[in-house]
């Protein structure tokens, strides 16, 4: 059994995610500029969160061309992942109407360290599945951006009681770090 049902099936819920998200903004009570400034904070964890979810999607698809043959721990493993990342809507609009406040930034945070860990267990799975292709075991083997990001993830919810500019940060950070698709992947690939 090919992967490509779970793909669709994935892409599809990351599509219902961000919809979700963008219907979570009311139109504005005025008709002017001032309006829609009163909508930062909301817009800016839109963003967030748009970018989050594009960098999953666009990583989770590579990933996904790497599974041999699909079975049950993968397809649980990849629904693990995906009730994480549907809970981004939720922390996203509370973090929007709260400014930012501690809980919900640190709870934003949160939800993004537990999707981390999923998506790192996904990986690992997959890459167990390849144990016997010494060149892949070792290329994947290598994950610093999987490692590090849990770490960045739970200082930016622990940050987030100091102060939410610090946690915002450690957002931007990784984001950053996973904006380019793994590109150990790409290299495997092209070798096929």
């Amino acid at each position: 059994m090919k992967a490509n049902r779970m793909e669709a099936f994935s892409d599809g819920v990351l599509a219902i995610i961000i919809t979700i998200m963008v219907l979570e903004f009311k139109v504005p009570e005025g008709y002017d500029w001032s309006a829609l400034i009163e909508l930062g904070p909301k817009i800016l964890s839109y963003i967030f969160s748009f970018v989050y979810i594009g960098i999953y999607w666009n990583n989770h698809h590579h990933l996904l061309h790497m599974v041999r043959t699909m079975n049950g721990p993968l397809m649980w493993l990849n629904l693990l992942l995906l009730f994480w990342l549907s809970l981004i809507p939720f922390t996203t609009a509370w973090m929007g109407e709260s400014h930012f406040a501690a809980t919900p930034t640190a709870l934003y945070g949160f939800i993004l360290l537990l999707a981390a860990l999923s998506y790192w267990l996904l990986q690992r799975a997959i890459v167990n599945q390849h144990s016997s292709d010494s060149s892949f075991f070792l290329a994947m083997g290598k994950d610093w951006k999987g490692k590090l990001s849990p770490i960045l993830y739970l200082a930016a919810a622990l940050t987030a009681y100091v102060t939410p500019w610090i946690s915002g940060f450690f957002f931007v950070l990784v984001a950053l770090i996973w904006f380019m698709p793994d590109k150990r992947i790409e290299h495997i690939l092209k070798g096929r």
